[in-house]
């Protein structure tokens, strides 16, 4: 027995506490569908689209992108798939995750190492050590040519106590 889908698209996001552009967001990236349309042209859903969107949110609080909540609904509905598959995907969001943190620690203790040479707040901006310091970091990093064309990625400098905080991108 087909289920009958009564909610309107305004109905769906109030219940879930979103917005109608964010239920056609997640229409047009493919992972949420109406379950049919009126004549006059109107998106309804059901119960499992209901489902469906908690499962996005959730997923995307667990620091999931759509392209990887897209990655977990295949599994979900493939008949060959398994949860080993889907364990897999979440420890290496994990390991994604805990990278970043990482990356954030090094940036919190390089800012934070920043913060304590500079003990003279009147001080002229001229004269400040902060800005002294990263210039001198950052005219190091441009002296060394096997740095200039280094392909890692641009917001953490691994070899570096003082993080490439994005001064001069832009």
């Amino acid at each position: 027995m087909k289920k009958r889908a009564g909610m309107t698209i305004g109905k769906l996001a109030k219940r879930l506490g979103i917005s109608a552009d964010a239920i056609r967001f997640y229409e047009d990236e493919g992972i949420l569908r109406p379950t049919e349309k009126t004549e006059a042209g109107y998106r309804l859903y059901d119960e499992d689209a209901v489902r469906r969107v908690s499962f996005i949110k959730h997923a995307q609080q667990c620091g999931m992108t759509l392209s990887e909540i897209r990655q977990l609904l295949e599994l979900k509905s493939d008949g060959c798939s398994c949860c080993g598959d889907v364990r897999s995907l979440a420890k290496q969001k994990r390991m994604q995750i805990e990278q970043k943190i990482k990356a954030m620690q090094a940036m919190s203790q390089a800012l934070s190492e920043l913060i304590e040479i500079c003990t003279d707040e009147d001080r002229p901006v001229d004269d400040c050590p902060i800005l002294a310091a990263l210039e001198s970091h950052l005219e190091s990093r441009e002296g060394d040519p096997e740095r200039a064309n280094d392909s890692r990625d641009e917001d953490t400098d691994h070899d570096s106590p003082l993080p490439a905080i994005g001064l001069g991108k832009g």
